[in-house]
């Protein structure tokens, strides 16, 4: 499946409405600005009018595509043509129930990092990303690039040139963008892994590959709070927070220590089932071009250091 960068800026001020102590939110739910011309003075008939085109415009959209289109195994005839509800739900990352309440028109809102997500399974083009951010009450948003793919070839690159070691790329959330191969033969990642964070606690194969996982956890989810400081006010990072809070009660204890770590080296220990343990010193860098990016590189310790040749190991290994 194709990855196209978004250009990850505020089209929206995102900022949630009051919640009880304990609360997170739901799947893509954030407070957003209005679009221009939706203030408290718009009609009850113009609105209920934009939620039926926002309706109307999904459902359409979403019947024009095939379970093929999108990679999902076809079985048998449908009842109706196009993909389900569920199935745009489940490749959006959001919940079916919210996002059949975004297909009726319900009076919720959403952020843009779900209009984008939804835009990709729905392939809009950019007149369309625009006409859907405006039928869901936001701004419209930052052009997407005018070279997606060969930003994805060069995003591709650079993970490539790491090989036979682990790489990938996340947006400020730790969603993957790209990964290289080693990145799923050494490190359990798997294909459908949608964000970094999530995938490390929540993976059994990825904690049983990582030998000192305890050690690094209470580093790595510092560091993710040190990531929400520099986009104040961005739901992005409390959907992933929320989600992982009910999945993970050892996240939900560590978030609650409030533990905070500027970006840096963590030492990755892993052990591989074929090649045994390898260890790994391993740099998060931003991207120039794109500074909403960061790439995560794995780079052998010294064989002096660890006792382990890991940069011999897998130069043989022809990863």
């Amino acid at each position: 499946m194709q990855i196209v960068y978004a250009i990850t800026g505020k089209s929206a001020d995102a900022k949630a409405p009051p919640r009880a102590a304990g609360e997170v939110p739901e799947e893509g739910v954030a407070a957003a600005k209005p679009a221009a011309g939706t203030g408290s003075g718009r009609s009850s008939s113009s609105e209920a009018r934009r939620r039926r085109e926002l309706r109307d415009f999904l459902v359409n959209r979403r019947g024009r595509l095939t379970p093929g289109d999108v990679g999902i195994p076809h079985y048998g005839r449908r009842r109706t043509p196009g993909l389900r509800r569920e199935e745009v739900a489940f490749l959006a990352g959001v919940s079916a129930s919210w996002y059949q309440w975004l297909e009726q028109g319900r009076n919720i809102s959403v952020s843009p990092q779900v209009l984008d997500a939804i835009t990709k399974v729905l392939r809009l083009d950019q007149a369309e990303r625009t006409y859907l951010y405006v039928l869901a009450g936001l701004n419209p948003p930052l052009p997407l690039s005018s070279e997606p793919l060969e930003v994805d070839v060069m995003l591709a690159r650079l993970t490539e040139n790491n090989l036979p070691y682990p790489a990938f790329v996340v947006d400020p959330y730790w969603n993957l963008v790209t990964a290289n191969q080693a990145t799923y033969e050494l490190l359990g990642y798997r294909k459908s892994d949608r964000n970094s964070l999530v995938t490390f606690f929540t993976s059994p194969l990825v904690r049983s590959r990582v030998l000192n996982w305890a050690e690094l956890a209470p580093w790595i989810v510092a560091q993710y709070r040190y990531g929400m400081t520099t986009r104040p006010g961005d739901l992005g990072f409390e959907i992933v927070v929320g989600e992982l809070t009910k999945k993970s009660p050892e996240f939900a204890e560590l978030w609650a220590r409030h533990d905070v770590r500027a970006e840096g080296v963590n030492v990755k220990v892993v052990d591989h089932p074929e090649l045994g343990v390898l260890h790994f010193d391993v740099t998060r860098m931003r991207i120039p071009q794109f500074p909403d990016l960061l790439i995560v590189l794995y780079n052998p310790r010294p064989e002096q250091e660890t006792g382990v040749d890991t940069r011999g190991i897998l130069n043989a290994a022809r990863i």
